[in-house]
């Protein structure tokens, strides 16, 4: 009994250094504030419009997935706190067109959104096909094509700024492009195949060069030369290394969450939570006297604990989120309620309080396992197949209820064990016993 009692101490001291630390990381200039989402700390949303009409049917999941982590780096270069990026496909069955969605929390001014973003170079690499056409007048004029090559910026591997051969700092400074293996590949089978011929290099639809091809080069790098001064050259090499768009992407639609609007969204979801919580511990206690208030101290523990794992890990608030964690607490009532009717059934039968408490935790296990077994596939299936909204929420709700068992199973059973609750008196049996009894 001593022993029970002491872990029960031990457990009530590290729930209130757990919550200490909470409340002294609650400044927002805090390592460990917590990290809202756009809905609760306003921001911007962006939906940008893919052009995969050049991408071959195969290849477009992996350009947007490309697209994606482009778009990823790039805000991710300029601070932004937790910035959503995710693509998705219009249409009922998913078979329309495709879609680069950006959310960026903190940031409620449209015009520097899109300039966090801007259009990323799209660079590609064409081969020069010549010819003659006629003119109205009747004259002949050269005139010349491109064909696509395949060879595009999202094979780029990073970009550096030189001059020349590096020999001579007066010479105009050019782009060192180097692709990854792939690209390197690709780049080595087209300049063995058209030795002599020009191939023309265009960033954002505009032509740089023609180079021709000399030989055939198997190191995967390429030179852009243009008329570029050194800041032109490197504000290029700059935008390359952050990620050229392996498609080309046009600005569709805007929406601007105010920050007033999201303090009140996170305002009601708090209270919404504190009001759900109120009305359960109440009822927690009215019905199920003492395991009832160990119910409710055992869930207070488990909401500290969640609050510093949101704290620690970290995860992205969102309102969903919210209404996860509320629900999870719901989850842990409905174990502390198993485990409390388990009790009264042992009681009912003849047992004295440790072995009620004992019987009624081991009878009460297989239903609390199953049940949260369940949860945990389900969250899982949302956070693996959900957009981000979903995402938010599968997470919070996850958490929940892996720390919801551990509170229910450990944390209560210990409090209850240490108890040592006298089932042979009537006030002993009184407070052991649930309802109308």
């Amino acid at each position: 009994m001593f022993k029970l009692r002491y872990t029960a101490v031990l457990v009530l001291i590290v729930a209130a250094a757990v919550g200490f630390f909470v409340w002294k990381t609650n400044a927002p200039s805090s390592r460990f504030a917590f990290k809202l989402g756009l809905d609760l700390s306003g921001g911007t949303h962006l939906v940008y419009n893919a052009d995969t009409s050049k991408v071959q049917a195969g290849e477009i999941a992996d350009a947007m997935n490309a697209l994606q982590q482009v778009i990823e780096r790039r805000v991710n270069a300029f601070g932004v706190g937790e910035p959503v990026v995710q693509t998705e496909q219009s249409g009922a069955l998913g078979n329309g067109s495709y879609r680069l969605v950006v959310e960026l929390p903190g940031v409620t001014d449209v015009n520097q959104a899109i300039a966090m973003i801007g259009q990323t170079p799209t660079l590609e690499f064409k081969l020069v096909q010549s010819g003659d056409a006629t003119t109205n007048d009747g004259k002949t004029v050269p005139v010349e094509s491109y064909t696509d090559t395949g060879l595009t910026g999202k094979y780029l591997s990073n970009a550096q700024l030189q001059f020349g051969n590096g020999s001579n700092s007066l010479q105009k400074p050019a782009v060192l492009v180097n692709f990854n293996a792939e690209g390197t590949k690709l780049f080595s089978q087209i300049t063995d195949a058209n030795v002599g011929r020009q191939l023309a290099i265009f960033l954002d639809g505009q032509l740089l060069s023609e180079p021709v091809i000399q030989e055939r080069i198997d190191n995967g790098s390429a030179v852009i030369s243009g008329n570029f001064t050194a800041a032109q050259a490197k504000n290029l090499v700059t935008n390359l290394n952050l990620g050229a768009l392996p498609v080309p992407i046009t600005l569709a639609s805007t929406q601007t969450i105010g920050a007033t609007l999201g303090d009140q969204a996170a305002h009601a979801g708090v209270m919404a939570g504190l009001l759900g919580f109120l009305v359960l511990a109440v009822f927690m206690i009215v019905w199920y006297r003492l395991p009832g208030v160990v119910a409710v101290v055992s869930l207070v523990i488990y909401c500290i604990l969640m609050v510093a794992l949101f704290k620690v890990i970290p995860v992205v608030l969102t309102a969903a989120g919210i209404a996860g964690f509320i629900l999870s607490v719901g989850l842990a009532v409905d174990a502390n309620i198993l485990i409390a009717e388990r009790m009264k059934e042992e009681l009912t039968a003849g047992a004295n309080g440790q072995e009620a408490i004992r019987h009624g935790f081991s009878r009460a296990w297989s239903a609390i396992r199953d049940s949260n077994i369940a949860h945990v596939i389900a969250a899982v299936i949302l956070f693996w197949f959900g957009t981000s909204l979903i995402k938010g929420f599968a997470l919070v709700f996850g958490l929940g209820v892996i720390i919801s068992m551990i509170s229910a199973i450990v944390i209560s059973r210990t409090f209850l064990l240490a108890l040592g609750v006298n089932t042979n008196s009537k006030i002993g049996r009184f407070f052991m016993r649930s309802g109308l009894n």
